[in-house]
């Protein structure tokens, strides 16, 4: 079946899942394939649990008026995402970078929310079933969506562009993440800036680009329309204000505004003042944008500021990467009191850099001074001598279940991976 016949099946049966566990009565089962799984084996037991019909590239697996037979499933939910996004004629933002894109995600459609019906990525689904999955779920009442992209290597954003096709783009930064695919910083910049080339391209693009960040000035060269944002030099200024606890944003241009965040660390300045930013271009009244700001929690291990006994822990284990991990160690050593405890995970997907950057992270946490030091994960293993150290997060938190620590602050942070949250069972 090709594209435009498929459409007519998805018109009629409008909700797309690829996971037989969360089938619902009446959606369209795409049986995608990976190294472990092969949805086509599944098909029965989509259409049994509610599926309408079931997309699948194996005829071996077929089922009579129930599949739907196409030469590869996740091209054809890539190629139905683009043929629905063709029938889109409002503005789509895409956003990216290596740090901070959730969370700029997040603001920025919360903002748009408060004027507009906006679609926006699920969680963190920004990979290439996320990208399409978030496509598809847009219905004919949007008038604004947000579309997150990840990226591990080059060519990766490229292919999100062509099938969202983005009118208006925003790059966090572009830091040390993924070294393991992209090969170097400089890779990151080209493969995080393969949405700036998209905008250019369409010659009409509208970029919202971080002006304190020199790079970004240079990669966003050529693109039609740039609204910049930042400190100093731009459309759209703020600071961060505060050195304990929550960030408070002071806007300072194009009028003046305080906004009290429930996000910590400066580092998330600048996820703000995007989120300000988009809002202030789409023409959201101010006090909504704060409203918005102001009322967002952060979930999912992502900048949270948590309580618990007498200890205040931030926990930032969603991810990290040497830029991140940077920038988290900084904040705390700036925040107020005198109890700090650092418990760091691992960072993953460094390959050929992963020991000169965690040797970096070692130098960083020696220029400042701390209660304790707690490392977890294998490419730690080799400081164990200096701090703290343990194979496993499930290690760490048996350590302080025994030896609880009382009005401390603690970083809790790590990749993916290193599972960090487990940590917070013992205190």
């Amino acid at each position: 079946m090709n594209t435009e016949a498929l459409y007519q099946v998805y018109l009629e049966h409008p909700d797309v899942q690829t996971d037989t566990r969360k089938i619902k009565e009446g959606e369209l089962f795409f049986a995608l394939k990976g190294p472990n799984f092969n949805g086509n084996r599944f098909a029965q037991q989509a259409i049994d649990a509610g599926a309408a019909k079931v997309v699948i590239d194996e005829a071996a697996c077929a089922i009579p008026g129930k599949t739907i037979l196409v030469p590869d499933v996740l091209q054809a939910l890539q190629q139905l995402a683009a043929w629905h996004r063709a029938r889109f004629s409002f503005p789509v933002v895409a956003i990216t970078g290596s740090n901070g894109k959730t969370t700029t995600k997040e603001l920025v459609h919360a903002v748009l929310s408060t004027t507009y019906k906006a679609y926006t990525t699920e969680g963190n689904l920004n990979n290439h079933i996320g990208v399409p999955l978030t496509l598809l779920k847009i219905k004919n009442d949007a008038q604004l969506a947000v579309i997150e992209m990840g990226a591990n290597h080059l060519e990766e954003i490229k292919g999100y562009c062509a099938i969202a096709r983005p009118t208006h783009g925003l790059i966090t930064n572009a830091g040390k993440a993924h070294l393991e695919g992209f090969g170097s910083v400089e890779g990151v910049k080209k493969g995080k800036g393969e949405l700036y080339d998209f905008l250019r391209e369409r010659g009409d693009g509208t970029a919202f680009v971080m002006w304190d960040y020199n790079y970004l000035r240079d990669m966003s060269r050529g693109i039609a329309h740039i609204v910049r944002y930042g400190t100093t030099d731009a459309d759209i200024l703020g600071d961060a204000t505060g050195q304990d606890g929550f960030l408070t944003v002071a806007l300072k241009q194009p009028f003046e505004a305080l906004i009290e965040t429930r996000l910590v660390g400066d580092y998330n300045l600048p996820n703000v003042l995007a989120a300000i930013t988009a809002g202030l271009h789409f023409n959201v009244p101010i006090e909504k944008i704060r409203a918005a700001i102001e009322g967002y929690t952060p979930s999912n291990s992502r900048s949270q500021l948590l309580e618990k006994g007498t200890n205040r822990i931030i926990l930032d284990a969603y991810n990290a990467n040497p830029s991140s991990m940077k920038l988290a160690i900084e904040n705390l050593a700036k925040m107020e009191g005198g109890k700090k405890i650092l418990v760091l995970g691992a960072m993953a997907e460094m390959g050929p850099a992963t020991a000169a950057e965690h040797e970096q992270v070692i130098q960083l946490i020696g220029q400042h001074r701390w209660s304790d030091v707690i490392l977890v994960g294998n490419p730690f293993a080799f400081y164990k001598d200096l701090f703290r150290y343990f194979e496993n997060s499930a290690g760490a938190a048996a350590w302080l279940q025994t030896h609880q620590p009382e009005n401390a602050l603690l970083l809790v942070k790590g990749s993916r991976s290193t599972q960090m949250e487990k940590v917070l069972e013992a205190l």
